[in-house]
Parts: C-alpha cells; sequence; structure tokens
C-alpha cells in the first residue's frame, strides 16, 4: 500500500508540475529568461506550428478566448466580434474532436514538408462521428513579428456546424454537473477521478501480466529440471510499472482527456514507462553479469570475474546516462545543449583525469589479458610479492618483507611481469665443483650414478634431466645439472632439491672424491689424500661397464633410463612424511 500510495502521490506531482509550467518553456523558440530575444520573435510564440498550437490550447486553457483569438486567420474588425467565442469553440474541439499526433506540431518556422506544402501544415484532423475535416494551419505575414502561423480560415468556417454536432453527443449531459462545472488545471473534476480510479486497475492489470509472462519461464525450469533462482522476481518491480503505465494508457484514450493536459499526460505515462524499462535494463544487467562472474569464477578465471564487475559498473553507468537522456528528451528538453555541456565536460575530464584514466584502461588491460591474479607470487621489476587485490587504479602486492606495495595499474601495464604461479614445473640446475685428484674413471662413476639418480626420481622430469662435465675450473671439475622438478608448490620444490642434494652429497661420497673448494690449501702435515679402497673399487665398476659393453657415456642406454623410473622411493622409507599412516 505505501508503494502505491508513492506512486500515485508522484503522478499527481508530476502532472501538476508539468501543467502548471509555461509552455514557452516546452518550445524550441521559448528560450531561457537570460537569452536575449530576436527582434523578430514573436511575442505569442506563434513562429512555429507547435507554437500557434500549444499557446492556443494554454491561453484558452486560462479562459482568456480574446486573447486566443490572436491564433485565428481573421480580419481585425471580425476578430473583435466574432474571436472569442469562435476561439471558445475551437479550444472544445481540439479538445473533444482532434485526431493526431503531437510529432505533427512541427517545431521548424517553416514547418515539416512531410505534412503540408510551404506556409501550410495539416495538423491532424476533427473527427465526430461520420464527421471527418482537416485542421489546417497557415503562416502568414504579420506586421510587427514577421511571418505567424495561425489557425486557418478553411479550418474556422467548419468550427460552428461541428461544434454544434458536438454538442448534441456531449458525455457529460449524463453525469452530474458538479463534476462537469469545476474544471481544474484546464480538466474537469470527473476526468481527474477516473484517472486516478483507473490507477488501481492499472496496477492490477500489470500485476496479472507479470504473472503470465512468469509462466513459460517455470515450465522451461520445470522441463529442464533446474532450480528456480528467483532472478524473475528481481524483474517483476520495473516490468509492473511498465505495463501499469501501458495499461493506464489504454484505459485514458476512452476518457477524452482535453488535448493540453492529455500531452502532458502522455508525457508523464512516457516517462514512467522509461523508467520501468530501464530499471529493468539495470536488474537484467545485474543478473546477467553475476552469473557470468560466477561461472568465471567457477571455471578458475578470477581475472575475467572481476573484469565482470568493472564491466558491470560501467553498464550500470551507460544504462543511467541513457535513461536521463531519455527522460529529458520526453520532457521536451534542448538535448543540444545536454550533449554539448556532456562534450566540453568530457574533455576537461580526459584532460584532468589523465592519470585515472590511464590506470583505469591499464587495470581493465591487465585483467582481459589476465597476466596476473589474486593470490599469484610474481616479480614486479626488481620486487617479489604475492598479489593480495587488483582494483581499478592500482594493484596492492605483498612482498617478501611483509610490506605492502601499491603499483598504479598504468604502469604495471607497461612494466615486465615474471609470474611463477604460472609455472608447471621447477628448475633444479645446481653446479658441482669436484676436486682435482679426482680420476676419470671415478668421474664417470660419478656422474653415471646422478644420472641414476635422477632418472630414477619420482619428481624429476626424467626426459629433460641430464648432468654434464662441464669445464675445468681454476680450483674444480665443474660439473653442471640441468632438470626439471614435477611441482608447482615452492615448499614441496624446497623439500624435493633438499633430498636430490643430499643423495648427490652420498654419490659424491661414495665415488671417493670430494667437493673442491674455492681456495688454496697449504699442508702443514701429511695429507691423507684419497680413499683408494673406494676409488679401486669405482674404478673396477667402469672397467666392469666396459667389459660387458654397457659403459653409460654419453648417456644411459633408453632401455635402461625406462628401467629406473620409479626405482627410487620419495620420500625414503624412513621419513615421517613417507610412513605408511596403517602401519603401527
Amino acid at each position: 500500500m505505501k508503494k502505491l500510495a508513492l506512486l500515485v502521490l508522484v503522478v499527481s506531482l508530476s502532472l501538476h508540475g508539468l501543467m502548471a509550467q509555461s509552455v514557452t518553456s516546452l518550445l524550441p523558440g521559448g528560450a531561457p529568461a537570460q537569452a536575449p530575444t530576436p527582434a523578430s520573435a514573436d511575442l505569442l510564440g506563434r513562429d512555429t506550428p507547435s507554437g500557434t498550437v500549444l499557446g492556443f490550447l494554454k491561453t484558452a486553457q486560462d479562459g482568456n478566448y480574446k486573447a486566443a483569438a490572436d491564433y485565428l486567420q481573421m480580419s481585425a474588425a471580425r476578430r473583435q466580434s466574432q474571436g472569442p467565442d469562435l476561439a471558445e469553440k475551437l479550444n472544445e474541439l481540439m479538445n473533444r474532436a482532434f485526431v493526431g499526433s503531437p510529432r505533427q506540431f512541427s517545431k521548424n518556422p517553416e514547418g515539416n514538408p512531410d505534412y503540408g506544402v510551404a506556409d501550410q501544415q495539416t495538423i491532424g484532423n476533427f473527427s465526430y462521428g461520420d464527421v471527418d475535416a482537416p485542421v489546417v494551419l497557415v503562416r502568414v505575414a504579420n506586421p510587427n513579428s514577421g511571418k505567424v502561423w495561425l489557425f486557418s480560415s478553411e479550418t474556422l468556417s467548419k468550427v460552428p456546424e461541428l461544434y454544434d454536432n458536438l454538442e448534441a453527443h456531449q458525455v457529460e449531459n449524463k453525469l452530474p454537473q458538479s463534476l462537469v462545472r469545476n474544471v481544474f488545471l484546464g480538466m474537469p473534476l470527473w476526468q481527474w477521478l477516473a484517472l486516478f480510479a483507473a490507477i488501481p486497475v492499472a496496477l492490477a492489470i500489470g500485476w496479472a501480466v507479470v504473472l503470465l509472462l512468469a509462466i513459460p519461464r517455470r515450465l522451461w525450469l520445470k522441463v529442464k529440471h533446474r532450480p528456480n533462482l528467483h532472478s524473475y522476481s528481481r524483474m517483476s518491480k520495473p516490468l509492473l510499472v511498465t505495463f501499469s503505465a501501458l495499461a493506464h494508457r489504454l484505459i485514458a484514450r476512452y476518457l477524452g482527456l482535453p488535448l493540453l493536459p492529455r500531452l502532458y499526460y502522455y508525457r508523464i505515462i512516457a516517462v514512467l514507462i522509461s523508467i520501468g524499462f530501464f530499471w529493468f535494463l539495470l536488474r537484467l544487467t545485474s543478473v546477467t553479469m553475476q552469473r557470468l562472474r560466477i561461472h568465471a569464477i567457477s571455471g578458475g578465471r578470477i581475472g575475467t570475474g572481476t573484469l565482470i564487475v568493472l564491466g558491470e559498473r560501467l553498464l550500470t553507468a551507460l544504462v543511467v546516462v541513457v535513461a536521463v537522456l531519455a527522460i529529458l528528451g520526453i520532457m521536451d528538453y534542448p538535448l543540444t545543449t545536454v550533449l554539448a555541456g556532456l562534450g566540453i565536460g568530457g574533455i576537461a575530464i580526459a584532460f584532468a583525469a589523465q592519470k585515472t584514466l590511464e590506470n583505469l584502461f591499464g587495470g581493465i588491460s591487465v585483467l582481459a589479458d589476465e597476466v596476473i591474479r589474486v593470490g599469484d607470487y610474481c616479480r614486479f621489476g626488481d620486487r617479489t610479492g604475492t598479489v593480495e587485490d587488483i582494483s581499478l587504479r592500482s594493484t596492492r602486492v605483498r612482498t617478501d618483507a611483509r610490506t605492502e606495495l601499491s603499483i598504479p595499474n598504468g604502469t604495471l601495464a607497461t612494466m615486465s611481469i615474471e609470474n611463477f604461479a604460472r609455472r608447471d614445473k621447477i628448475l633444479f640446475n645446481p653446479v658441482l665443483a669436484i676436486r682435482y685428484e679426482t680420476t676419470a674413471d671415478q668421474l664417470r662413476y660419478l656422474l653415471a650414478e646422478i644420472r641414476r639418480m635422477l632418472y630414477g626420481h619420482p619428481k624429476v622430469e626424467s626426459a629433460s634431466a641430464s648432468l654434464r662435465f662441464a669445464n675445468f675450473d681454476n680450483s674444480a671439475l665443474r660439473l653442471e645439472i640441468f632438470s626439471y622438478v614435477l611441482t608447482r608448490d615452492a615448499n614441496e620444490f624446497a623439500a624435493i632439491r633438499e633430498d636430490l642434494l643430499l643423495r648427490i652429497m652420498s654419490i659424491i661420497e661414495k665415488s671417493g672424491s670430494g667437493f673442491a673448494f674455492p681456495s688454496q690449501t697449504v699442508y702443514f702435515s701429511r695429507d691423507s689424500g684419497l680413499d683408494k679402497e673406494k676409488a679401486a673399487a669405482a674404478e673396477q665398476q667402469v672397467q666392469q661397464w666396459r667389459d660387458q659393453h654397457n659403459l653409460p657415456f654419453p648417456d644411459f642406454a633408453p632401455a635402461d633410463k625406462t628401467a629406473f623410473r620409479g626405482s627410487i622411493v620419495y620420500p625414503p622409507p624412513e621419513s615421517a612424511t613417507g610412513r605408511n599412516p596403517q602401519l603401527p
């Protein structure tokens, strides 16, 4: 009931405000008060067909039929004697028998060629019963105002006869005279009462239409076995406003409203229909964007989901701007002034908010390309950290030092970003420095065993794993390992790297060699040197490979590499994380 009362109040105040305003403010010739009026402009607004029609209706509505006669084509003597009576009858005909569209009221001083010829315009017809007479305006010269538009003498000659027929068929004769005689804002009291009485009827019709439109949707959801998400309930209110306004206009057609109030009424109804339509667009945009965002996030496209939120805001702003322009156009406000102001304001904003717009479009490009997402660990220039938020102006990063780094999106769009979260595996690339005392066969043994370990480790990509004797350094033999660890998590990689390095240490120790140090060693006592037994065992193993024609150089045979795969248990059985939880 509160919403119904509010709607009635809005319609009442709007209708009162529109009908109380000056007609000259609705005409293109009606310039603002501060604008200078050209010397040739007609003071009565008869420069255009629209000015003549609306000026006549407003003057006649005020009961000033003597002034209304100035809009009629007749001689000065006849205007003085017959003008007021003829103006009153013409006003009644315009209110009760006129059929035509306000679009035929041209706002061009030259008229509209689609509705007549030069200096003559047909703005509609008087249609009553079997009578159908055109309403014609003519453009004549006025000694004081130049050329003006007037109701033609041909049309005026038919007014008395048409008025007599109209009098004989008045509906008001069947109504209480108090409702007919009392006039408010140019409209009899009975028509006001009828308009207000039609509001609940129109609301009931609109609600029935909304319910009928919901039936096909419910049947479709039932056939598809989909849940009702109640999204249609969000659309029902704007649809109710739209369909109720349409229903009220259909009802008002049968009330025979006077022409001038009818024009104002049509504008109010058009505004309500526009409000309902654009309200519906806003709700539809919100529901659609929410579903697209949920679908994108559920598919792992978090950046797309954030971009959809931005798109929803931009679309909402666009719909609101279009709605305001549409309503201003319906209210006959000159949109050229508005669009010119928007153009100048847009240029000013573009210059004043250059950096803001740069960051805005930078954020759009970052979100659209999905270069980074919230939660990604990245390197930005010489700084690394985890992305915490991507807004329209900047991106916030939590650095390794736990400080918050804010990067403007315009700068971010031009930076080289290294995204560690997007890697599918992590490089394991240590360099081993082996002592120079190591023999060639010891080195072969060492290379073969480390390769075997890399090929057999379940967390190392065996297809790309390699270990090569790379160079003779100043104080060591340099071995280079190039392999990938099959993980994307940095913590897991640290544990696997630790395991690999410990296994490499064990292999080097088993070979009888050792790591070289980048320094010179001065012996003050006898050095025990290398372990001769282990060195002999390593050399014997290499000799055995030679005798069996199975020397793994330059690499192991493909069948051996396949057999090695998975031969190492990781984590090792003695590890706490590798223990079978079912064992005691």
